[in-house]
């Protein structure tokens, strides 16, 4: 690196200190020339693992286009299934902490699928950190469209958090035909406009072009949940990122958003908006655009008052309200169950 670019990259260092305050940016700098970018393993005679060692032909998974083996869980109802629901999902967790959902949704006879996203809990793929945001999309419907082809006549219905969301609301947006309905929990919908100045998006862009793996900051748990066990529970899961963000992801969340924006005026498929009013993660703003702009004649919003980001793990009473209004909108939306012809219990007249 010549001294004109050290200087360069040290001016935009400057830069993000006023942009993102305190001087943990200039120390993530001197860390960006030696970092090691991890590598992910070739395939060959040794079975592939996951990040925490498990062989995959022990763990239920899928391989996406690139290759990268992606850990999967279903829930699976004893009775046939009267339809499908893809979870999806938020940026730094795994498809874990949706366990109860699932099993709420399992009891109503839905066969629920998720899987950990590229670069997430136990999938392959370079923490947090993705080339393109289409890949998540892209890998969403490759799993849809695998569990569609063992099921095609069952109605399919997506449920996704936080960038969940947005993974949610551009796969629906590619497919729009394809789906009974969207079910959205603190989504990300569109960047807080406080944080997403011009001015802050240009040096945005200037770092992603010249140091795209500087860290800005990290999730705070402390903004998920308002039950402090639930932040615990968090914190200590070892299959969360708990490390700092680059800049070059936050630059495909800002790409997501900026097609969220663009799509939604055309959207005509049913949603269900779940956001509380004091969600620090995702702005609710995007919430209500969503709302007040799509074109859909079945959508609605439901705002829980002092609700933070995760509304499915906040406090006991909201998160058991969240469950059944998720359970409650998607169960309304299946056609009826069809029912046996009874015989002998009337004459044909």
């Amino acid at each position: 690196m010549n001294a004109l670019t050290t200087a360069a990259c040290l001016l935009v260092a400057a830069f993000s200190c006023y942009l993102y305050g305190g001087g943990d940016v200039l120390s993530s700098l001197l860390g960006v020339f030696s970092a090691d970018e991890s590598s992910m393993p070739e395939p060959g005679d040794a079975p592939r693992r996951s990040p925490q060692g498990v062989p995959y032909t022990e763990l239920r998974h899928i391989v996406n286009a690139d290759g990268l083996h992606l850990f999967c869980r279903y829930w699976e109802p004893a009775s046939p299934p009267r339809a499908l629901v893809f979870i999806a999902h938020g940026a730094g967790e795994h498809s874990g902490p949706y366990e109860e959902i699932a099993q709420r949704l399992k009891e109503r006879s839905l066969l629920v699928f998720a899987h950990d996203h590229v670069g997430h809990g136990q999938s392959e793929g370079e923490r947090m950190n993705i080339r393109d945001f289409q890949i998540y999309i892209r890998d969403s419907l490759q799993h849809i469209d695998l569990m569609k082809s063992r099921h095609p006549d069952l109605p399919v219905f997506i449920v996704g958090h936080s960038m969940g969301g947005a993974i949610s609301i551009l796969t629906a947006c590619e497919r729009p035909n394809d789906f009974t309905g969207v079910v959205l929990i603190g989504p990300m919908v569109q960047m807080n406009p406080e944080s997403a100045t011009p001015f802050k998006v240009f040096v945005a862009k200037l770092l992603n072009h010249m140091l795209p793996s500087l860290s800005l900051g990290s999730i705070e748990s402390k903004w998920v949940s308002r039950d402090k066990t639930k932040v615990e529970a968090y914190d200590n899961d070892e299959l969360n990122y708990h490390g700092r963000l680059r800049v070059s992801f936050g630059m495909q969340l800002m790409a997501a958003a900026e097609r969220i924006e663009t799509a939604i005026p055309s959207i005509s498929w049913p949603f269900l908006l779940l956001h509380g009013d004091a969600d620090k993660l995702c702005d609710i703003r995007g919430s209500k655009m969503m709302y007040e702009k799509a074109a859909s004649s079945d959508k609605k919003l439901t705002i829980f008052e002092g609700g933070y980001h995760a509304l499915h793990h906040d406090l006991p009473e909201v998160a058991e309200t969240v469950l059944k209004d998720v359970t409650s909108w998607i169960t309304d939306r299946l056609p009826p169950a069809s029912t046996p012809p009874q015989h002998g219990s009337q004459k044909d007249q």
